[in-house]
């Protein structure tokens, strides 16, 4: 995809997976999916570094503005599936900085969001977040934006699973509209499925 990106926001390299996944576990603190199935700051940290280092900086495109704020995507035909290396990876980081019961919930929430995700080409926004510093300020919109400029002009819809209710308001804002609601577990807080289509 050919993005343009405004003079704050710079795409990241495969090694800023470490940078690019503490700004999204500082900013997914008080997540209720995330605090849900991982339990602590500690092992939220580590499976978005999992997911950054495997996934997302490697297979999908990363954007960071400066040390205060990232997104993690998959553009069109980029699947993120997690070879049996970086599922073991996540599993080890998981076990060490985790609990059985927090990868035991990782792995099912992946298995449900994967049979909800839409089949159809489209980019879909994993992550978007800033430092808690860095709130209040428009950098959530200035990271969204250069990609839903790119994907209006290519004719590409997006997708997204909100995790938290209070961040509807701003995606409806940008285009997205619900699409469907469903756990992310048994017990599980809700993951709110969206949809853009290019405008």
């Amino acid at each position: 995809m050919n993005i343009e990106l405004p003079g704050p926001i710079r795409r990241a390299d495969p090694g800023d997976w470490r940078k690019v996944a503490d700004i999204t576990a500082e900013a997914f603190a008080e997540d209720p999916v995330n605090s849900w199935l991982f339990g602590s700051q500690t092992a939220i940290r580590a499976s978005f570094r999992a997911l950054a280092r495997d996934i997302y900086t490697r297979e999908g495109f990363c954007h960071l503005a400066g040390d205060d704020g990232a997104t993690m995507w998959l553009g069109p035909g980029q699947s993120g599936d997690m070879g049996a290396i970086a599922t073991a990876r996540f599993a080890l980081a998981q076990l060490i900085q985790g609990s059985i019961g927090g990868l035991k919930r990782a792995m099912r929430a992946g298995e449900i969001m994967a049979a909800h995700h839409p089949r159809e080409p489209h980019c879909y926004l994993f992550t978007i977040g800033t430092r808690q510093s860095a709130r209040g300020k428009g950098l959530g919109k200035t990271l969204l934006a250069p990609v839903l400029q790119a994907c209006d002009a290519q004719a590409i819809p997006c997708y997204l699973e909100n995790s938290n209710p209070d961040n509807h308001g701003f995606y409806a804002h940008h285009g997205f509209a619900r699409k469907e609601v469903f756990a992310c577990g048994e017990g599980g807080p809700p993951l709110e499925a969206m949809w853009r289509e290019p405008q």
